[in-house]
């Protein structure tokens, strides 16, 4: 059977050439565009055109500023004539204080220079004579024997306030007083966890007795004098 196409028309024929041709034009295109070169338009007009010639412009003249004159010299002043005042001035005559030898000089009795009572404060730690407690006026050390009698009256006067027992207030209250010039207890101050334990520290000591005052130097001072009140729920 003979074949139905013309074997001259065969499309396969030199497709190899067809395909290295195609090759080498892409290859040629994309050469081009990346070799490619673009450029900004540049103006061709000529700068120096636009600039005008500053040397052509005239130049204002600066006027001239006047000065004012100096100002005339001031008048010679008047003469002044002094007049003479014709009220007299009477002189002081200050007296020497200086005696003569003549002047009798009298000697001046020995004054007696009263010293004042000047109310000072010497703690209970460091004065000389401590104040007495009563009961204590034959005992041989009056410093023991009054933080004694302290003790004993405290706790002979010591009452819990059912308020705070029932509150569950406990606690140590600092109680600060002074021990006058005459005896008296004075200036007391407290300080406590509760009032209602402070009223009662408060009141044990305005129970003290009065006392002999306590003495620096032979003078009566004021003793300040500070203890704790301790209260404690069993």
């Amino acid at each position: 059977m003979e074949p139905k196409k013309n074997p001259k028309a065969d499309l396969r024929k030199n497709s190899a050439l067809y395909f290295v041709l195609g090759l080498f034009v892409v290859m040629l295109l994309v050469f081009i565009a990346f070799e490619w070169k673009t450029y900004d338009k540049v103006a061709d007009y000529d700068i120096s055109l636009n600039v005008e010639d500053a040397l052509d412009e005239e130049v204002p003249m600066t006027e001239q500023i006047k000065t004012p004159p100096p100002p005339p010299p001031p008048a010679a002043p008047e003469v002044i004539e002094v007049v003479e005042d014709e009220e007299e001035v009477e002189e002081t005559v200050i007296e020497s204080t200086e005696t003569s030898q003549e002047e009798e000089i009298i000697e001046v009795e020995d004054v007696e220079v009263e010293e004042d009572d000047i109310d000072v404060d010497v703690p209970f730690a460091v004065i000389e004579d401590v104040p007495v407690f009563p009961g204590c006026e034959g005992a041989s050390d009056k410093r023991a024997c009054f933080n004694e009698m302290m003790q004993k009256h405290i706790i002979k006067n010591f009452r819990y306030p059912e308020i705070a027992q029932e509150m569950g207030v406990q606690g140590r209250v600092s109680v600060m007083f002074t021990i006058q010039k005459d005896g008296s207890i004075g200036n007391i101050r407290y300080r406590g966890p509760d009032k209602n334990l402070e009223a009662e520290a408060l009141r044990i000591i305005q129970k003290l007795p009065k006392m002999t005052p306590g003495k620096q130097r032979g003078r009566a001072v004021r003793v300040p004098f500070s203890i704790p009140i301790v209260f404690k729920l069993q």
